[in-house]
């Protein structure tokens, strides 16, 4: 088991969100940076968690379905990363992420990852209030459009309102683990 100060999570950067009827904002940009995060997480060992979001085992989103599976560009390998099974947009409810990062004495959370407003927005807070410091990564999150926002607007809004109270920001440019 890898023991660092940091890890970094990426949350549900999987297939039928990223490759879904919708495209995310600047979606391979996002894949560029995250994959970027990625690499240099590994370069010095910090440990990777890797977030899937399913649904019902009779639903499009169970935990077999291929809309929950990773997308194989940011080349996860079971050996090394961490990938766990989520039901709520708070990475940290009914999951052993939590202790997994006590384990690995991890006292800072690199996130990244989809949808801004829904898990990403959640697991921000919820991090903050289990008192890791947290980092978002600001160009490496992404959603779709809605009725009321463009997917910019709720980025921008979501990197703007969580700074602070919540996270630091970064760019996976300008982060170093």
């Amino acid at each position: 088991m890898i023991s660092s100060d940091n890890a970094l999570l990426v949350i549900d950067m999987q297939q039928g969100l990223f490759r879904g009827p919708a495209s995310p904002h600047c979606a391979e940009a996002v894949l560029s940076n995250i994959c970027l995060l990625i690499a240099k997480a590994r370069q010095v060992q910090v440990p990777v968690f890797f977030a899937r979001h399913t649904g019902p085992d009779d639903s499009p989103f169970s935990e077999q379905s291929p809309l929950t599976q990773l997308i194989p560009e940011m080349n996860v390998n079971a050996e090394r990363d961490i990938v766990f099974i989520k039901k709520y947009p708070n990475c940290f409810r009914d999951t052993d992420l939590q202790l997994q990062l006590c384990q690995r004495g991890v006292k800072q959370l690199v996130i990244a990852g989809m949808k801004t407003e829904f898990c990403v927005d959640t697991t921000c807070r919820a991090a903050s209030e289990l008192e890791f410091r947290t980092v978002l990564i600001s160009d490496a999150h992404t959603t779709m459009d809605n009725d009321h926002l463009s997917a910019n607007e709720i980025i921008e809004h979501h990197n703007v309102t969580l700074a602070g109270p919540f996270v630091s920001l970064s760019t996976a440019a300008g982060w170093s683990f």
